[in-house]
């Protein structure tokens, strides 16, 4: 239901600040929750926009999103419903790695969540910015927020995902002009509001790339990119899956085009010192890529339909803040490109972002009791990391509401834990992105096993319903059912010849999971062998059974390692520990340390700078604590 009733006085138990993806997820989980719910956005019509690239998921971003599912969240049931193209990455690589992917229809996916949010119930939309954060008296604690009409809001609990907004500053070129996102008002206030409560605060940058017109395109020069024959969906509640196959098209630049965008880099702001804020290592420029990888001489570009039979296309991998005529002409070296014409110009836009040092692993703050922080105010990028944190954050505001226990994923149980464990543990100074490379134990965390990992936890919390946990919980017994038959069925050497497989070693047999685990096996080979109940298996489920098999060893290794891992990870520090006074540990430890206020040994040990000789410390200091509040 939406509100924008006149300047008056409200109580909720939860208020979120932001319709993007982060903000919708906490929302959403927050009303599913059984709390009373504000969703105060500055464009309701907005709700979820897919401001820069019209895609979800890609590499480790698709392992976020089936979590998100897989712990009732909304993201990947909105992506198959509006999912244009679906296509998973990385098959030619381990499994671990390989990671779903999507092209969304923009427009429709704004609308999935505008209806998705207006039909929760327990949840209202209030249209407005959002300009103070209001405290108790001591300024420690949450009691509401006030909008630009003047109305205050109180509540329990305060999220806040502002994205790009907080005093957003837009450069194209020499211009620079005041906006959230192009088209869209900066949000003034919020910062300044937190900076007077004691908030260290910081400066990010991202960017985008021209919007151009499909009309002016030749194809012909470009090489087509279609999805999956056979696309498997992010949600596991999704059924009757038949998307669209929208095409994308790959081009490449040339020495032309980097010669054209070297010639004026001194008009880039990125490169005359206008833009001040750290922009994203993993995503850069154009231009920052023809400076520093200038021995390439093509980089790929990907031209992406934005929504269906759109007219609009996405220029992915040519984000640029140089000015229009200079992105302009470099695009129009490039092969198919030479007549292109632009819908809007691309762009680089700085923003207001806060240290997340400054937050709990529930991402609540520190300082103030009650205010969470979620998305890229905490110096993320990417709509699936804000998507993850606005569930989390959700899910812990509603149990802070009903004092109880924070809800923390450990790093060893989703990507979603070890997205929040870097957030609070490491420095920040360039957004933040997810890869498979930052879990060290991907194999557990597999795309295709969410579900496993994490559904029980969302029925727990109240998230996933009782159906589909059931259907869970089967799936679960059919794939212990399938590995064990695999483990228990053997088959001679002299047969595999039958099967168009080669004896390897000098065995007599080999079980089924055995030859599972030989190179360019597959379950598909062993077909015969199989009894009449494994046909019923959706392929899916088929292949993570595959999974499970060829590399159980590898898998039965990384639990051990985890479990010898855990014994000190979760060790709480009591908080009355003064860091600086601790002269056995570094200096460097020491004000880290002291700075961020780990709560657990796993956090500590995994600060950049403290070194396991200061995690030894910490631990007989622990002990010594400990022992005297026992005596």
């Amino acid at each position: 239901m939406s509100e924008n009733s006149a300047v008056s006085r409200e109580t909720y138990d939860i208020i979120v600040v932001g319709g993007g993806h982060a903000g919708i997820e906490a929302a959403l989980a927050a009303s599913r929750l059984q709390k009373r719910t504000l969703l105060i956005t500055m464009k309701i019509d907005a709700l979820g926009r897919a401001s820069c690239n019209p895609a979800i998921g890609g590499l480790a971003k698709g392992h976020l999103v089936r979590e998100i599912d897989a712990l009732g969240g909304e993201m990947a049931r909105a992506t198959d419903a509006t999912g244009i193209q679906f296509k998973m990455l990385n098959r030619s690589k381990g499994r671990a790695v390989w990671s779903p992917r999507a092209q969304i229809d923009k427009h429709a996916y704004s609308a999935y969540m505008k209806v998705v949010c207006e039909e929760q119930p327990g949840l209202s939309l209030y249209e407005d910015e959002a300009v103070a954060v209001l405290t108790d008296p001591p300024e420690t604690k949450i009691v509401g927020v006030e909008t630009r009409d003047g109305t205050v809001f109180s509540c329990v609990a305060l999220v806040l995902t502002n994205g790009t907004f907080l005093n957003g500053l837009i450069h194209i070129g020499d211009k620079s002009f005041s906006a959230g996102r192009i088209g869209e008002s900066a949000s003034i206030g919020i910062t300044e509001s937190l900076v007077k409560l004691g908030f260290d605060t910081g400066r990010l940058k991202t960017g985008t790339p021209p919007r151009i017109k499909r009309s002016s395109v030749d194809f012909s020069k470009t090489t087509i990119q279609e999805g999956d024959e056979t696309p498997e969906p992010f949600s596991f509640t999704t059924k009757d899956f038949n998307p669209p196959n929208e095409a994308c098209y790959i081009t490449k630049t040339n020495p032309t085009t980097h010669d054209i965008i070297q010639g004026a880099i001194e008009f880039s702001p990125l490169f005359s010192g206008k833009i001040q804020g750290v922009g994203p290592r993993y995503c850069p420029s154009i231009e920052d890529k023809v400076v520093r990888f200038s021995e390439k001489s093509s980089h790929q570009l990907f031209l992406e339909p934005e929504w269906t039979d759109a007219e609009q296309l996405y220029v992915n991998g040519f984000s640029s803040s140089l000015p229009e005529e200079v992105q302009l002409a470099s695009l129009r070296s490039v092969p198919g490109l030479e007549k292109v014409e632009f819908i809007r110009p691309g762009y680089a836009i700085e923003y207001d972002f806060f240290p997340p040092s400054q937050l709990k692993a529930s991402l609540e703050t520190k300082r103030v009791s009650g205010l969470f922080f979620a998305g890229q105010i905490n110096g993320t990028s990417g709509y699936e990391e804000a998507a993850g944190q606005g569930l989390m954050a959700g899910i812990n505001a509603s149990l802070r509401v009903d004092g109880k226990d924070p809800f923390i994923l450990k790093r060893s149980e989703a990507y979603l834990g070890v997205l929040v464990d870097d957030l609070i543990t490491k420095d920040t100074d360039e957004p933040y992105r997810m890869f498979t490379s930052r879990a060290e134990h991907r194999l557990l965390l597999r795309y295709d096993n969410a579900h496993f990992r994490l559904s029980q936890k969302g029925f727990g919390l109240g998230l996933v319903s009782s159906d589909t946990y059931q259907a869970v919980a089967e799936d679960m017994a059919t794939t212990e059912k399938a590995e064990a038959f695999l483990e228990k069925t053997y088959i001679r050497a002299v047969d595999l010849e039958s099967l168009g497989l080669e004896q390897t070693t000098s065995k007599d047999s080999y079980s089924l999971a055995n030859l599972l685990r030989m190179p360019r096996v597959e379950v598909e080979h062993l077909k015969p062998l199989l009894p009449d109940w494994f046909s019923s298996i959706k392929p899916s489920l088929l292949s993570l059974i595959a999974t499970n098999s060829k590399y159980r060893g590898y898998i039965e290794r990384e639990q051990l390692q985890v479990e010898r891992l855990s014994r000190h990870q979760n060790t709480a520090i009591p908080p009355q520990i003064d860091y600086m006074s601790i002269q056995a540990i570094s200096v460097e430890a020491r004000q880290k340390l002291q700075r961020i206020q780990p709560e657990t040994i796993g956090q500590a040990s995994r600060i950049s700078g403290v070194s396991p000789a200061d995690v030894s410390v910490l631990l007989i200091i622990i002990k010594k604590i400990v022992s005297r509040e026992t005596s």
